[in-house]
């Protein structure tokens, strides 16, 4: 392995920063560290990735422009973050382990989904610009695939005067993220933008 490449791999559902991001009573977003509690799985993660970036690339630091290329495997088709989130978690923790030296030198990326139910993992490409460039071509395909559809987000509002068909009562009962208790509309907390929903007791307990 020389130095003007690089290659990690780290095994396990990836997660994204947003899932883990809280906003306290005034509005403001916070990321909660070494509480003891269930937000604490992104610090670890982040130091998981530090810890395999520096462990299967050792002596190698990478200063210059980069081109990445990142495939991530999620274990379910039909849960799981944003891809588009992933890359912050992710190199936050390629920069914490020094094999890079900011994550602004990433100039050029890739990214591809798939999904591995039995190896949940990604993995990263790291090339530096001087030695390598990026060539990529989009093909029609001979034979059109079954299309992958999409419904817009949950917390997303309906428009063109469509009504939700959920009930007045289901729609002021939400579920605790943490506790997994029942709560009422006015007693929860979101975070996520909306995607996550805790109890306030569970929110005092982080702290």
């Amino acid at each position: 392995m020389n130095n003007r490449y690089a290659r990690v791999v780290v095994e396990g559902s990836p997660i994204s920063k947003s899932n883990f991001k809280l906003f306290n009573l005034k509005g403001r977003a916070i990321l909660p560290y070494n509480s003891g509690k269930y937000h604490d799985r992104y610090a670890l993660y982040e130091e998981e990735i530090a810890y395999e970036a520096r462990s299967q690339n050792p002596g190698i630091v990478l200063s210059e422009a980069l081109i990445a290329v990142l495939k991530v495997y999620y274990k379910s088709k039909l849960r799981h973050p944003d891809t588009n989130n992933i890359t912050k978690s992710i190199f936050d923790g390629i920069e914490k382990s020094g094999l890079i030296v900011n994550d602004a030198q990433v100039r050029r990326l890739i990214i591809e989904e798939f999904y591995d139910s039995i190896n949940p993992r990604f993995e990263l490409e790291l090339f530096c610009e001087s030695t390598y460039y990026m060539n990529y071509t989009i093909v029609k395909n001979e034979h059109e695939k079954e299309a992958i559809i999409y419904n817009p987000p949950s917390n997303k509002k309906r428009v063109h005067g469509t009504r939700n068909k959920k009930t007045e009562e289901d729609r002021n009962l939400k579920v605790c993220e943490i506790c997994q208790k029942s709560i009422s509309t006015s007693s929860a907390i979101t975070a996520n933008n909306g995607k996550m929903i805790i109890c306030k007791d569970c929110f005092k307990k982080l702290f």
